[in-house]
């Protein structure tokens, strides 16, 4: 008589964000990017063919990105497209500021349009 094997959990990938440094599931992060012709797109799919980077979905983390030039740094392009700057801008303006544990402070800067 042999036991039964009881279920084994579901990997669950996990990512960290390039503006606060937080380990969070994949899903729970937004994906940015590069595109061949060096442009940055927001990868809803999280399967898009390109180099990845991950930000929380906290208004705070984006701007600490845009701050620290974290976008360009992970993603390994020169500058970020003007065209590109109005999208995430338009982007991270719908989020969430975040929680009080967050170790960024999203009213305290600007981000560039």
């Amino acid at each position: 008589m042999t036991k039964a094997q009881p279920p084994r959990a579901k990997h669950v990938p996990q990512r960290t964000c390039i503006a606060c440094r937080k380990v969070d599931a994949k899903r729970g992060l937004v994906r940015l990017v590069r595109l061949p012709d060096e442009h940055i797109a927001i990868d809803a799919t999280g399967k898009r063919a390109g180099r990845g980077a991950y930000v929380c979905r906290e208004r705070g983390c984006w701007v600490t990105a845009f701050k620290r030039k974290a976008i360009e740094r992970a993603l390994k392009i020169a500058q970020i497209a003007p065209e590109d700057a109005a999208l995430l801008h338009h982007y991270h303006l719908d989020l969430p500021h975040g929680s009080d544990e967050d170790k960024v402070e999203p009213l305290a800067a600007t981000m560039p349009v």
